[in-house]
């Protein structure tokens, strides 16, 4: 690991190619796994207030879950998650057709962030829970410090195929959330001691 203004940074996030393909995984990352996805106390205000926007395009289950559990619950870890249904929906996946020739014609059905796509069009000033907009990347505490970890899941298989097309390391394919999350002084760090281990010969 090396560490950037006081975060630490596993080698992979340098090293590894990553680039989301829905094309090919049609969402799974937001059905699969045995929990919600991660959030912390002042996300929570912030997927209740969402709701009141996106209520309509949730499904009919993810709404009754929601009312009876509220939007969030405690893991196995007592950490806070996004409620799920049916053992593993994310309660704000929407089911949509992507286009893949810009809109001429349907693509396959993927599962979507509906507050993601609320934000994108216009309707909601907050995005995601940025555990969300940070995979493949987990951030754990080590010391009192953050710590950025490569999660490695089979299910992103396509997405290590066409980040290795592209020649795209995670830390590019993530620079939007990474400077949400850390700030434009924390990244331009980060690219500077990426060409540093280059030329170092560490990735």
């Amino acid at each position: 690991m090396v560490e950037i203004l006081g975060v630490l940074v596993s080698l992979d996030i340098f090293s590894e190619m990553f680039c989301c393909d829905l094309t090919k995984c049609h969402g799974a990352c937001c059905v699969e796994g045995d929990a919600g996805a991660p959030v912390n106390m002042d996300e929570v205000s912030e997927l209740e207030d969402a709701c009141d926007v996106i209520w309509k395009d949730l499904p009919a289950k993810a709404q009754q879950q929601i009312e009876a559990e509220g939007v969030v619950y405690p893991d196995r870890d007592g950490d806070l998650v996004t409620q799920i249904i049916n053992n593993k929906d994310c309660v704000f996946v929407r089911y949509d057709n992507i286009s893949t020739d810009g809109g001429k014609t349907k693509g396959p059905r993927c599962a979507l962030c509906a507050i993601d796509s609320a934000f994108r069009e216009g309707r909601v000033k907050w995005q995601k829970p940025i555990s969300c907009a940070l995979y493949p990347i987990r951030i754990k505490e080590i010391g009192g410090s953050p710590a950025l970890n490569y999660h490695r899941w089979d299910i992103c298989k396509p997405a290590r195929e066409l980040g290795k097309k592209l020649n795209l390391p995670i830390y590019k394919f993530l620079k939007e959330p990474l400077i949400r999350r850390f700030g434009q002084e924390w990244y331009d760090e980060c690219c500077i001691v990426a060409e540093e281990l280059k030329k170092a010969g560490y990735i």
